[in-house]
């Protein structure tokens, strides 16, 4: 049986950024990099292996992952789903042999996916799972775009569903580290509930609770003393915002999530955060994908790190990094070099101006493309005190 002195597994969706960042947070053991093979997909063989001989208090696992190899693969590869549902079982055999918790999820796939039908059906097979002792199952749904059939199919799952993708392992982390996370939703000018955003198809509302269920998280009032505030912005003002959140920070840790854009944060904003000394303050922030992944993301730092003072500054140093890149690294790469990326692709980082966080200074060393496109990138980076020593962080 696990012990309590185990540590939390986690097999993440494919080594993109956001989904392998956790495995770099010092809170969970994750399998080897290697294992994992950028655009061509996990080593199975191999993950399997590693599962079945690891010990965990419990495991967060991506079921496309392990059923296909990641995201890319789970759309297109050719298997029987009877196949796909025999590659899950591992995740059985480790239930029973170490005792731990297990929690996991699944994408809907979106549009353009081939192996639809496949996979729909394969997530349907596993409603069978949700009664058994020690198990949590979710689904989440890729770029539903306007009249997508993947909203209506994961509502017709067994099974928990929401909007979302590569937020998923850390929002389950935060579920299996620290569930009970009181939270206080406050939604900035521009933003209602009813709203549907990009690439959700649902209220924005509904898009939200899903995120607190999956969390296993409670929604407060602010009246109520909650652990966490999560500040939705969504464009307008950005004065107003920052007024709100100046407010906010007075009284509770505030994880902020931009919405105004995909994949990019609100400039004028992280302009005056940063020139007023706030941004170093949140207690997260997110802007570097789709709503739901921005609020993720936010969500679960916020929550995972809302006792590590350290540990947050540099989950905010991360998520500068982010933003910076998809205000000024990705267009500029996307302008300079063709695709698939060379080194000299690297160049970028002479790009970026150093920022003062919490009195330190962010330093990037290395920007990295592990999948040699220009979407995503990783970064080595330090945090620079006052006197010039630092910290050297990798990806």
């Amino acid at each position: 049986m696990a012990s309590s002195l185990l540590a939390f597994l986690y097999l993440p969706l494919d080594d993109r950024p956001p989904n392998w960042a956790p495995c770099t947070w010092g809170l969970v053991v994750c399998p080897p990099r290697e294992v994992y093979r950028g655009p061509e997909g996990a080593d199975l063989f191999r993950l399997r292996a590693w599962l079945l001989a690891t010990p965990g208090e419990g495991v967060v696992a991506s079921l496309d992952a392990l059923a296909y190899g990641g995201l890319l693969q789970s759309r297109h590869l050719p298997l029987p789903p009877e196949d796909a549902l025999a590659r899950l079982a591992p995740l059985l055999s480790w239930r029973v042999r170490y005792g731990g918790e297990v929690l996991l999820f699944g994408v809907v796939p979106r549009w353009d996916a081939t192996r639809r039908e496949r996979n729909l059906g394969v997530l349907r097979s596993l409603g069978s799972w949700t009664g058994l002792k020690g198990i949590y199952l979710e689904a989440v749904w890729d770029d539903a775009l306007r009249n997508s059939p993947a909203p209506k199919e994961a509502e017709a799952l067994p099974y928990p569903a929401r909007p979302g993708a590569d937020e998923a392992g850390q929002v389950l982390l935060l579920r299996a580290l620290r569930p009970g996370l009181r939270v206080a939703a406050v939604y900035g000018e521009g933003l209602e509930a009813g709203r549907v955003t990009p690439y959700e198809g649902v209220p924005l509302a509904r898009t939200l609770s899903g995120l607190l269920q999956s969390a296993k998280a409670e929604a407060v009032p602010l009246e109520a003393d909650p652990d966490l505030v999560l500040y939705l912005y969504g464009g307008g003002d950005p004065r107003r915002a920052l007024l709100d959140l100046m407010r906010l920070m007075a009284r509770h840790p505030v994880a902020l999530a931009d919405l105004s854009r995909v994949n990019r944060g609100e400039a004028r904003l992280m302009a005056y955060l940063l020139d007023l000394g706030l941004y170093g303050r949140l207690a997260a922030y997110a802007s570097w994908g789709t709503p739901a992944n921005n609020l993720g993301s936010a969500l679960a730092q916020g929550g995972l790190f809302l006792r590590d003072s350290e540990g947050r500054l540099l989950r905010l140093a991360e998520a500068y990094l982010q933003y910076w890149w998809g205000e000024v690294g990705r267009p500029l790469v996307r302008a300079r070099f063709p695709e698939p990326l060379g080194e000299e692709a690297r160049s970028v980082r002479g790009a970026f101006w150093e920022v003062e966080l919490e009195g330190r200074r962010l330093l990037l060393e290395e920007v990295g493309f592990p999948w040699r496109r220009s979407f995503e990138a990783e970064f080595s980076y330090r945090l620079l005190p006052a006197e010039g020593r630092g910290v050297d962080l990798a990806p």
